[in-house]
């Protein structure tokens, strides 16, 4: 058996967890916030058997987008160490898409 615990952007979130449960995977969803930019996030735990583990690393993946914008660099968090008078006042921002961190359970119940 495998957790999985990804952390998809929250414009993603619904989308993944409609796929998720279509796909009869359960989850458990806790709201987190990203570092850069201080987004809001989804961390999703997911128990999977071991057969099952590439389809729900799959639906993850494809159902999640990566976009590109650009931000302040004042709206950073670290605003300091980029504000010099050589550099632009934007900076590229890629956000979206999904990270996911497969952890082998030893053991498992269920109450």
């Amino acid at each position: 058996m495998k957790l999985i615990i990804a952390i998809v952007h929250e414009r993603d979130k619904q989308r993944v967890g409609d796929a998720l449960l279509q796909a009869g995977h359960t989850f458990t969803k806790i709201g987190s916030t990203g570092g850069f930019l201080r987004q809001g996030n989804a961390t999703l735990l997911i128990g999977v058997d071991d057969e099952r583990l590439d389809s729900a690393l799959q639906i993850i993946r494809s159902s999640c987008r990566v976009s590109e914008r650009f931000v302040n660099a004042a709206e950073t968090a670290t605003a300091t160490a980029l504000q010099t008078p050589s550099m632009p006042n934007l900076v590229a921002d890629i956000s979206g898409g999904a990270v996911a961190f497969v952890v082998n359970v030893e053991h498992f119940i269920h109450f």
